[in-house]
């Protein structure tokens, strides 16, 4: 029924932010609810993020309105969002959640933390977790899952597959398609993002530029609104 993809950065890269900015414009186009998975940052912080991505605003104003403000962001789609927040997430929860809810869209982040996966090499036990979200997404709905990029990434524009955390071949198998933001240590781009399709079996619609398959985009981190934008 769906793809499985995921997106992956150096930790304080903006991950989540880049999420928040998405799933918020995804949610004012779905019936069925977009079921978010947090098992990383507190799901206040990402509730927060999805009101200022959602409205795009800061966080004063956003609390100088909070009844007002809650309200639109819930008749905007943000009624479409679940939020489970747990640091210790089980496979056997989300199978049932997932069963009951029947979502438009599957949020794990981050998704190499679920629990109820054991096997004695690190790669292979990611690799099963990973192997069962794209069950999942093919059962369901589409999955994106969130995780890390190793040192390998650190200071790189355009990451690769190769800069995918603790995997050597296992985490990237299974997924349709992958997304590497990168981010270098020049001053004067700390707001800027490199966005590289790094893998991409999508097939794509009329409109879709083949020349595109493996796209690569900077952008602009807009992190007081949560968003992410044009560069002008």
């Amino acid at each position: 029924t769906g793809d499985f993809g995921f997106i992956f950065a150096r930790p304080e890269t903006g991950k989540t932010t880049f999420l928040a900015s998405e799933i918020t414009h995804f949610a004012t186009q779905v019936k069925k609810p977009i079921v978010w998975f947090n098992n990383e940052e507190q799901g206040s912080k990402v509730q927060l993020r999805l009101y200022q991505a959602m409205l795009g605003c800061s966080l004063t104003e956003l609390f100088s309105d909070i009844e007002g403000n809650r309200k639109r962001y819930l008749e905007l789609g943000g009624a479409n969002i679940k939020i489970y927040d747990s640091a210790s997430i089980h496979r056997k929860q989300v199978d049932q959640i997932v069963r009951e809810l029947e979502p438009s869209l599957i949020i794990f982040d981050q998704l190499d933390k679920i629990k109820g996966f054991t096997d004695d090499r690190e790669d292979l036990r990611l690799g099963s977790i990973y192997i069962w979200a794209r069950e999942l997404a093919k059962q369901y709905c589409p999955a994106i899952a969130v995780c890390q990029a190793d040192a390998s990434g650190e200071g790189k524009r355009w990451l690769t597959m190769e800069n995918v955390a603790n995997a050597k071949t296992a985490k990237q198998a299974e997924a349709d398609w992958i997304l590497g933001i990168g981010k270098t240590h020049d001053v004067k781009e700390e707001y800027i993002r490199h966005l590289h399709l790094c893998k991409n079996k999508l097939t794509g619609d009329p409109d879709s530029d083949p020349n595109e398959r493996h796209g690569r985009n900077s952008v602009r981190i807009l992190p007081e609104v949560a968003r992410y934008g044009d560069i002008e």
